[in-house]
Order: structure tokens, then C-alpha cells, then sequence
């Protein structure tokens, strides 16, 4: 370990483990080490009796939830959208080859306390039960001319400018209610609050585009992937990519002391008196808790079921998403449900999360309008934890610190941090046009 590193990633991590394989894809020599002996860190996939002594305080699941290890529950459950960045960076770094890929049945969104699926197309949009038969109309022709917008082409903008017009007046344009507004900008859009609407259009747009072409790619029920096995999948095949390029990965190593020089510069990383030295470093917030500062918390209910959830058309994994102004709040709730045919838990049994950001320390209170929605429960647990996001000036001691994941189920605003990183520490920005159908595992 008494060796010299362009880098050394500490935490094992989804974003670590990205920016680890990136690294390493770009020739930078990588140490990469977890204090824990497993991978993930936050973002860990446990097994039933790893999740009963998390969540329990004890190793004895009950008998009739089956092998424990059947089970694959990820601590950070978010699913890939299939054309977004996430999947772009899979196949830049040639990661695809260690996984597997399937389709998500459903993409839904609660309106007026109903339960309904997200429509992504025009066609779509004149069968939703979202909306009247005029509005209908109205949803159909933003969906067009969304679908025609290219930027570089004058004609499909209608005369609107939209790094200029914020999105509410490119609504007000095609006259949608608030209602329709909703789900578009939630459930589609993916935005997390309302801010958008004051915000030039040209992002909304992007992501409504986005929505539309991943839901197109694999002509399932919705624009989203998730790996078999889960998201614990993910740190592994980064692992194996890194040792391709000669990276080097040692898990459970305690300690794990960032070293600075009088400048306060990064100088190195020391674990059991041995010191790595190295000019930068990439950490999660518990490696560097003096650098970061708490922004928030996520509240989340973790829970085990033996069937679907209620009004999902019998969907074995779905995202639903609860908007904010649904429910009162001023942030949406996520629900996740995903299932045996992912292989993350045994033969008819279900595992669903449901995440937002904390706005009380009451959980189980907080989060009643998702659970409400599940169904019958076989077992289910409620978690806090603390949202940290870094204060350091990377440009002065070279430490990059991921900030800590959020309360989405979708993987766009874990993969905007790493990228932001990947710039701050490289200076340039990563070429993302791929071809996506190196994913193509994806399909089965």
C-alpha cells in the first residue's frame, strides 16, 4: 500500500465506484477502500439476516419470508432511466458486460388520491384517465411538439425561445391545468418541487424528451431498467472494471485517514499505519465529516409483501410518484416496488420502499400516504438518515466529496453529482454520446 496514486477513492459506493471505474477507464492509477468489509457503503444491498440485524438488532428473520439469501435489498433503491446518463456511463466505462438488465413493468403517479399510469406518448395521453377529453387534446399537442423539438432547428420551436421562456408560460401556451402540469412536471419531467416552473423551459423539455425515448426503447410499461440482482450488482462490475486497468480495491480497511500537507493539501490516505500517498481524493461525506455540512434527511419505509401494489395493473416493479401538492408537502414522495423477477427477494415476495425528504422526525406519520398504497405487509421498517452535501473548496486541498443520496427512486440527480465531480477533478467533461444499444442485455 506504500505506494504512490493519482487518486485514491475511499468508500465503495455507487458515485465512488463510478468515478473510480471512470477514473481508471482514463489512465489515472486508482486505490480504491471501503472501511466496511462489504460493498455499497449507504447505498449497500443486504440479505435478509443483514437486514434483520440492521433494522432488528437481531440475526432471526421469520421462517415463512423464505432464504435469506434470496434476498437483495438495496439500502438506495433507484431505478436507471433507459436512455439517461447513468446508462451512458455504463456503456463509456464497457461495465454492461458484467450485467444484467431488465425492464421495468410501470411508471405511475398518484392524482386526486388515485393511482394512475404516467402517459408518454401522444397516443398515451388520449386514453389517460389523467384527464378530460379537451384537456386531452391540449396534453397531446405539447406531447407533439415536444417529441418534434430539436434544438439546432428553428422550425419545431414555434417561435419560442426556451432558454428564454420558463415553463410556465410554454404551458400557459398549450392552456394545461394545473392538474395535467402535475404529473408532467413530477412524473415525466422528474422534477423534485415546483421551482421548475419559473426556470426556462429547455430543461423540462430535455427531460420530458428523455422520459418519452427511454419509454420507447424497450416498449415495456416505462421508460425505466433495473439490474437483476439489484443495484448491489453495480459496485461489484466496477470493482472488476477497475482491476482490468490495473485499479487496485481493498475492503475493510479501518480507519482510513486523509493525510494533508501545510498547504492542506491532500498528501496521502493511512490505514493500519500504512499511508497510500496520493494527490487527490474522492470520498463519500463519512470519510471527510469535517468538510461537509447536513442539509436535510430522508425519511423511508422499507417493506416486505407477497403480492403487487394495489392498482398497477399487477406490476412486479414500478416506481409511483406522490407530487408534492398531492399531499400537502414541499417535496414529492417516492414509492418503489420491485420484485422476484429482478431475482431481489424469493419466488412471489415483493420489496417496496417509500423515500421523501424528511419534514418531521416521525416516519411512520409522515410517510402514511405511501404506505397507505401498498396493501397488506408481510414486515415492514422505518429508517431516518442525515443528507450531507460538501463545503470544501476542492480547487484548494483536492478532496471530492459526493454529496449523500437523495429520496428519488430514479438515478438522474445521483448521476448530475458524478458527473459535476468528474469534471472538477479531471477539467473536462465526459463525451456521453454513446451507442445505446451496447445496453442491449437490457431487454432479457
Amino acid at each position: 500500500m506504500d505506494e504512490e496514486y493519482d487518486v485514491v477513492v475511499l468508500g465503495t459506493g455507487l458515485k465512488e465506484c463510478i468515478l473510480s471505474g471512470l477514473l481508471s477507464v482514463d489512465g489515472l492509477k486508482v486505490l480504491h477502500m471501503d472501511r466496511n468489509d462489504y460493498y455499497g457503503g449507504e447505498s449497500a444491498s443486504l440479505n435478509l439476516i443483514q437486514l434483520w440485524k440492521r433494522f432488528r438488532g437481531n440475526d432471526k428473520p421469520p421462517a415463512h419470508l423464505g432464504s435469506s439469501r434470496d434476498y437483495n435489498v438495496d439500502m438506495i433503491p433507484k431505478f436507471m432511466m433507459a436512455n439517461g446518463n447513468l446508462v451512458r456511463v455504463l456503456i463509456h466505462t464497457d461495465v454492461t458486460k458484467y450485467l444484467y438488465f431488465k425492464a421495468v413493468d410501470g411508471s405511475y403517479v398518484l392524482n386526486k388520491g388515485k393511482v394512475h399510469k404516467v402517459p408518454a406518448t401522444d397516443m398515451e395521453a388520449l386514453k389517460s384517465p389523467l384527464m378530460g377529453i379537451f384537456e386531452k387534446r391540449r396534453a397531446r399537442k405539447l406531447f407533439i411538439y415536444v417529441h418534434n423539438y430539436e434544438e439546432s432547428d428553428p422550425k419545431t420551436h414555434e417561435g419560442m425561445d426556451l432558454t428564454r421562456v420558463t415553463t410556465r408560460e410554454l404551458i400557459a401556451k398549450f392552456g394545461l391545468d394545473d392538474n395535467t402540469i402535475d404529473f408532467i412536471g413530477h412524473a415525466m419531467a422528474l422534477h423534485r418541487d415546483d421551482h421548475y416552473l419559473n426556470e426556462p423551459a429547455m430543461d423540462t423539455v430535455m427531460r420530458m424528451k428523455l422520459y418519452a425515448e427511454s419509454f420507447a426503447r424497450f416498449e415495456g410499461g416505462s421508460p425505466y431498467i433495473y439490474p437483476l440482482y439489484g443495484l448491489g450488482e453495480l459496485p461489484q462490475a466496477f470493482a472488476r472494471l477497475s482491476a482490468v486497468y490495473g485499479g487496485t480495491y481493498m475492503l475493510n480497511k479501518p480507519g482510513c485517514k486523509v493525510e494533508f500537507d501545510e498547504e492542506g493539501k491532500v498528501a496521502g490516505v493511512t490505514s493500519e499505519g500504512e499511508t497510500a500517498k496520493c494527490k487527490k481524493v474522492v470520498c463519500d461525506p463519512s470519510y471527510l465529516p469535517s468538510k461537509v455540512r447536513k442539509v436535510g434527511k430522508v425519511a423511508r419505509a422499507i417493506a416486505i409483501m407477497s403480492h403487487p401494489i394495489p392498482s398497477t395493473d399487477e406490476s412486479h416493479s414500478v416506481q409511483v410518484i406522490l407530487p408534492q401538492k398531492q399531499l400537502g408537502r414541499r417535496s414529492d414522495m417516492y414509492l418503489f416496488c420491485c420484485s422476484y423477477t429482478h431475482n431481489v427477494a424469493p419466488k412471489g415476495k415483493f420489496i417496496a420502499f417509500v423515500s421523501t425528504e424528511a419534514e418531521t422526525d416521525h416516519p411512520e406519520l409522515e410517510l402514511k400516504p405511501g404506505i397507505e398504497l401498498l396493501g397488506p405487509v408481510d414486515e415492514i421498517f422505518f429508517d431516518i438518515y442525515d443528507i450531507y452535501e460538501p463545503v470544501n473548496e476542492p480547487s484548494l486541498d483536492n478532496c471530492f466529496i459526493s454529496t449523500s443520496y437523495d429520496a428519488t427512486t430514479h438515478f438522474e440527480s445521483t448521476v448530475t453529482d458524478v458527473l459535476n465531480m468528474y469534471t472538477m477533478i479531471t477539467g473536462k467533461v465526459l463525451d456521453l454520446s454513446v451507442d445505446l444499444s451496447a445496453a442491449s442485455a437490457a431487454e432479457e
